[in-house]
């Protein structure tokens, strides 16, 4: 594995946590609704648990609504059962076919919550990131012991790594920055 190699496969791998990140930072809820809020609640279909988007149309209703339509009508109890014992603090109600989720109105102090989470969360990203820089450093490191790079090679290759880690530590700082004003927006 050459140098090149080693960068490419870093910034790689810092992507999948930036990636993570906004997948997870996607997962707390502002004021306002959004499918994606309940791609991970699971309901129990025929024994197997299986995501909601798996066995009913989700849609948003209105901006602070979600409508899901189950695809099976005997599916509307274990949908709603799913959602109320998730840890999302949603009180589904049904009328007929669809269950309709409104989204609460976030209080003060709720929101400061979810923004210690949200920090918590860019924080374990940057983490992650950093942990991919000491990883590359350290195989850059081993190319050099095994004299298949030279010693000018390997710190311009660890100056180029070092680059990479900021851009991501930057582009985690306006992830956290844009969440957090979403958040604090009433």
């Amino acid at each position: 594995m050459g140098i090149a190699d080693i960068k490419k496969s870093t910034e790689q791998r810092m992507q999948k946590s930036l990636e993570a990140l906004k997948v997870d930072l996607g997962k707390i809820r502002t004021g306002r609704a959004h499918t994606g809020i309940l791609d991970h609640v699971m309901v129990d279909y025929y024994g197997n648990p299986t995501p909601i988007t798996q066995v009913a149309n989700v849609t948003l209703v209105d901006a602070r609504t979600i409508g899901i339509s189950p695809w099976e009508k005997k599916l509307v109890g274990a949908i709603e059962k799913a959602i109320r014992d998730s840890d999302l603090g949603l009180n589904p109600a049904t009328q007929g076919d669809l269950i309709r989720v409104p989204m609460p109105a976030l209080t003060e102090e709720r929101r400061r919550d979810l923004i210690k989470v949200v920090k918590s969360e860019g924080e374990n990203a940057k983490v992650a990131v950093r942990n991919l820089r000491r990883d590359g450093n350290n195989a850059l490191k081993d190319l050099l012991k095994s004299k298949e790079a030279s010693e000018d090679e390997e710190r311009r290759a660890q100056d180029e790594v070092q680059k990479l880690t900021d851009r991501f530590i930057v582009e985690i700082d306006k992830l956290l920055a844009t969440k957090e004003t979403e958040l604090m927006s009433v």
